[in-house]
């Protein structure tokens, strides 16, 4: 029999969201909770185990205690900006329950595994990289010093660490994380741009594009994208609508669906006859004979990275996307009538006064329904991380966030300080939402049902306490 396991979305400050491929771990302009979707698929390689993501479900510590006490394996998953949380959470659990075998697993572990262990004492262990046989071997009992992928105490309490594991290559070994949903309120989750409730998960792994900011294929996933069989997928669907037929719209949140376009239409046609409304992650640099395909099958919101609109900064991050095709993939969008949620960034290297501008009259000129502006943010084990150490841009009073969960700019250039690409964001908002036929779009999509309007004021306000929020920092 394994072990009784936890898997834990640790507590953390009001808004946390870990749960998307810790992509974004702090608050953003508007509340939004992603499924946990890593930390679940760890949890389904082991029978029996229970699932608590406190953060969306508004849990403290308190409340999980009892969880805490009854199992022997308590796994956490981690990040940059919940690392010291997590560790404190860690120092909770051992007091409760000394003899739990106590590990985190994520992006920030798998990049730095025995500075993580010996800046948390009381962890027994971390998981690197993929590490979902790593965690199912563990709970079935092995020999920690078999185990690929292990770094951990011995008897001695000195920290060894084991060779890696090879990467997942037949996705479809992997069981679904969705029988575990049902640990979780489902309506507990959701997004702006998202139908609600919405649900979540990956059909696969890895992101062949190389930008140099991007946490994921960088330190767990890879860039070599491998996805789970079409048959598999439908199987997921199919379980999705008869157990959970409140849901209005299934995401999947492959770090990009549309990297193997003959995969993505195949996937397309197979779900149209299932009835469903779905969205994925995209490039900027879909064929328009794909995006047909998807939107007749189905296909509602692609959410889509352009990062800046400025050619030589989406070079120098090594993007591998020209600005002329972003904006006839996003023509062919609005033709289509499909959805765009746009991501940006400000702060790379290269950013200037000039280009902020000009990223701004990109994303005037492409208009997404919505979008999110967030600051460059170099995690360790990034690219940008090493590139930004190099070369002396980190400021040296800043961290990647507050500590109430706020994104501040932690990079500094000669000729562009931190406080000046913190402040490019909230002018960066005002100057797209607060456009006549912006918010004659929003107001006529507030018309279009009572749950829209609601849901649409509840994230107002949000908005505007946000920026509230910013300019009171940038006052202090």
């Amino acid at each position: 029999m394994p072990m009784k396991s936890l898997f834990l979305q640790a507590p953390s400050f009001d808004g946390y969201d870990g749960g998307a491929g810790a992509r974004y771990q702090m608050k953003r302009e508007v509340k939004s909770f992603w499924f946990p979707t890593w930390l679940a698929q760890a949890a389904a390689m082991v029978p029996g185990s229970r699932l608590i993501d406190a953060p969306p479900h508004n849990l403290s510590f308190k409340d999980i205690e009892e969880d805490v006490k009854a199992h022997e394996l308590i796994v956490i998953h981690t990040s940059t900006p919940s690392f010291k949380s997590d560790c404190k959470t860690a120092r909770l659990v051992r007091a409760i329950n000394p003899t739990a075998k106590i590990g985190f697993i994520g992006a920030k572990v798998a990049v730095e595994p025995v500075e993580s262990m010996q800046a948390c004492p009381e962890l027994d262990f971390v998981a690197r990289n993929e590490y979902d046989f790593t965690i199912k071997e563990l709970a079935e009992g092995a020999d920690w010093s078999t185990i690929k992928g292990l770094t951990y105490r011995d008897a001695n309490r000195q920290i060894v660490s084991n060779p890696e594991r090879e990467i997942l290559v037949d996705m479809d070994k992997l069981p679904s994380v969705l029988p575990l949903y049902k640990q979780l309120d489902v309506k507990k989750y959701f997004g702006g741009y998202l139908l609600h409730p919405y649900m979540s998960w990956y059909t696969g792994r890895g992101c062949k594009s190389r930008c140099t900011f991007c946490l994921w294929p960088q330190t767990i996933g890879g860039h070599k994208y491998r996805f789970m069989s079409i048959e598999r997928v439908v199987r997921d669907v199919q379980y999705v609508k008869d157990n959970f037929p409140e849901v209005r719209e299934i995401f999947f949140d492959d770090d990009t669906l549309t990297d193997n376009h003959d995969r993505v239409e195949e996937l397309a046609r197979a779900l149209g006859p299932l009835g469903i409304t779905w969205s994925c992650n995209a490039k900027a640099n879909v064929p328009r004979k794909t995006l047909e395909v998807m939107k007749a099958n189905g296909l509602r919101l692609l959410l889509v990275g352009y990062e800046s609109g400025n050619q030589q900064i989406l070079h120098n991050i090594k993007k591998g996307l020209l600005v002329d095709v972003a904006k006839r993939f996003s023509r062919d969008c609005h033709e289509l009538g499909i959805v765009v949620h746009g991501t940006f960034i400000l702060g790379l290297p290269g950013e200037t006064r000039e280009t902020i501008q000009e990223t701004l009259a990109f994303a005037k000129e492409v208009n997404p329904r919505t979008l999110q502006v967030s600051l460059a943010a170099p995690y360790p084990g990034t690219f940008l991380y090493k590139q930004a150490k190099e070369n002396g841009w980190f400021a040296s009073d800043v961290d990647l966030l507050t500590d109430d969960g706020t994104q501040i700019a932690p990079l500094n250039y000669p000729h562009l300080g931190h406080t000046e690409i913190f402040e490019s964001v909230e002018t960066f908002y005002k100057k797209f939402y607060f456009r006549p036929s912006k918010i004659a779009e929003i107001v006529g999509e507030m018309l279009t049902s009572r749950d829209m309007l609601v849901r649409r004021l509840r994230e107002g306000m949000e908005f505007f306490q946000f920026l509230r929020n910013r300019e009171d920092m940038i006052v202090s």
